[in-house]
């Protein structure tokens, strides 16, 4: 059989083009991740410069200056120096889960963004179990804490692990009661369907304004699963021995804080979605309809305005962990436990009981 040569051109075409088409798909399958992970981390650089900027005002000092403009690149010098830094061993801990421990730390919480939208398409992973995806991939943080404390084979460490554990586990359960709470008053567990639920009547449509108490304990609890001031005793770094990460230092040291800001900016990031309206423009339509046509726009400006409304409701929450740590001393461990056990816990159950209640009534 015969085969003509302009035949096997076409089919060698044919095949080049969809080899092309496979790797592009794969190329813009990695985009929004990647886009993702850079905003994420220029986020947290934010964040240190906010928390140093704010600070300092606070206690009537100059903050960083000199590092670029305003000190904005200290946080990225900062960064670059613990990478250059040597990486120390202990001798006799535990190498594997000494070593593995802060990349879960740092890998669980970055997954907790895979939920939170920016828009009403932007988002990486629309799922009809949203809140609770967040809620069990955040639960896993500190299993890599513990596994931090007990790898490196010191008393201090594991005790501060150990520490971290009964902190989590003692504020999850509230944190967990007020976000079912919203997931009633919404009638779905995705995060997408809450933002839109909160979107009816404006600004007084906020959950913020329906669920007061759950706001509260939210805020708190977000505050302890953060590790921020007055509840971080797992880390304590005002005291000498400070807490699961003693014996680290260079890169995998400053993992342990990048988590803890991933963490500030995540829990940021859910109330501006839970209680505060998302990314919708928070006027209501009662009373100026078609002021800018927000529900016309289309295309990449409505992307960017809806990023922006996102990002500033939760950038304006932060000065409240921010400046909560120059505020209020530091809590004993029973008493963090106490708070949690005995006051968040029977309140936030208390709240889910009345907002079970009024959505049987209203039915």
């Amino acid at each position: 059989m015969i085969i003509d040569t302009t035949e096997v051109q076409a089919i060698n075409s044919f095949y080049r083009s969809e080899s092309l088409k496979e790797v592009y798909g794969l190329i813009w399958l990695f985009v929004p991740i990647l886009t993702l992970i850079l905003g994420i981390t220029i986020g947290v650089l934010v964040i240190v410069w906010l928390e140093r900027e704010i600070s300092a005002a606070i206690q009537q000092r100059i903050g960083p200056e000199y590092s670029g403009p305003m000190g904005i690149l200290q946080a990225l010098a900062d960064g670059i120096k613990l990478l250059f830094k040597e990486d120390l061993l202990p001798s006799r801990g535990d190498i594997g889960l000494f070593s593995v421990g802060p990349s879960i730390a740092v890998i669980s919480i970055l997954l907790s963004y895979l939920v939170i939208p920016f828009g009403y398409r932007l988002v990486l992973a629309d799922l009809s179990i949203g809140v609770f995806l967040w809620i069990a991939i955040s639960s896993i943080s500190p299993i890599g804490l513990l596994m931090s404390g007990y790898g490196s084979n010191n008393k201090y460490s594991f005790s501060g692990g150990l520490r971290a554990a009964a902190q989590s586990i003692s504020y999850e359960i509230p944190l967990t009661l007020c976000v079912l709470s919203i997931s009633l008053l919404s009638n779905s567990l995705s995060t997408v369907d809450i933002v839109e639920a909160q979107s009816k009547y404006g600004f007084w449509g906020w959950n913020l304004w329906r669920q007061p108490i759950g706001f509260i304990v939210f805020l708190i609890s977000s505050l302890a699963e953060c590790e921020r001031l007055p509840f971080d005793l797992p880390e304590a770094e005002e005291e000498l021995v400070a807490g699961y990460q003693t014996e680290y230092s260079g890169i995998k040291y400053g993992l342990f804080y990048v988590a803890s800001y991933l963490n500030l900016l995540v829990s940021s990031l859910f109330v501006a979605v839970l209680y505060l309206g998302g990314w919708n423009f928070s006027i209501p339509y009662i009373f100026i309809p078609e002021l800018f046509r927000i529900k016309k726009m289309a295309g990449v400006f409505a992307m960017t305005i809806s990023i922006f409304i996102t990002l500033v409701k939760a950038y304006l929450f932060l000065f409240i962990p921010i400046t909560t740590r120059w505020t209020l001393p530091r809590m004993r461990m029973d008493q963090l436990l106490n708070l949690g056990w005995k006051f968040l816990l029977p309140i936030s159950l208390g709240n889910l009981l009345l907002t079970t209640s009024s959505q049987l009534v209203s039915l």
